[in-house]
C-alpha cells in the first residue's frame, strides 16, 4: 500500500469515526425544537385530565420511568439509554409543549407515542407535572 493511499484511508477513517460519534452525542440528547415551546396545554389545571393521564401512565410510562418516574422501572435495566427521570428538573423544567413533543416523538429506545391521542399525551404531560421532587 502506498502513503498516499494509506493517508486517505486513515483519513475516511478518522471522517467515520467522527460521524459516528456524533451521532451517537446528538441521539443522546433529546431536545424538542423550538416551536414545541409555543404548544399550549389545553386541558392544564384539569384534575380529570391529570387522573386520565395516570392510567395512561401506568399503562405505557411505568415500566421503563417507574411508577414514581424515576426512571427506575422493570425494564430500564435493559435499555441502551437510562429513561428519564419525570422526578429532576430537567424535565420539569421544560414547557408542556416540549415534554408533549418528546412522548409523541420518542427516541429510541423511546417508543413514539403517535398512536395515542392528543388528549391522551396532554394528559400524560398534566400527570408527569405531578411528580416534581418537591411532591415527593
Amino acid at each position: 500500500m502506498t502513503m498516499g493511499k494509506f493517508k486517505k484511508i486513515s483519513t475516511l477513517f478518522v471522517f467515520a469515526i467522527t460521524i459516528c460519534a456524533v451521532a451517537v452525542a446528538q441521539q443522546k440528547k433529546f431536545i424538542s425544537p423550538a416551536s414545541a415551546d409555543a404548544m399550549q396545554n389545553p386541558l392544564k389545571g384539569k384534575e380529570s385530565a391529570t387522573v386520565n393521564g395516570k392510567i395512561s401512565y401506568t399503562t405505557y410510562c411505568v415500566p421503563c420511568h417507574g411508577d414514581k418516574g424515576k426512571g427506575n422501572g422493570v425494564a430500564a435495566a435493559g435499555l441502551s439509554t437510562p429513561p428519564a427521570d419525570h422526578t429532576s428538573a430537567k424535565v420539569q423544567d421544560q414547557s408542556d409543549g416540549a415534554i408533549f413533543w418528546k412522548i409523541y416523538t420518542g427516541n429510541n429506545p423511546m417508543p413514539s407515542y403517535k398512536t395515542l391521542t392528543q388528549t391522551q399525551i396532554w394528559e400524560l404531560v398534566n400527570y408527569i407535572r405531578t411528580m416534581s421532587k418537591s411532591k415527593k
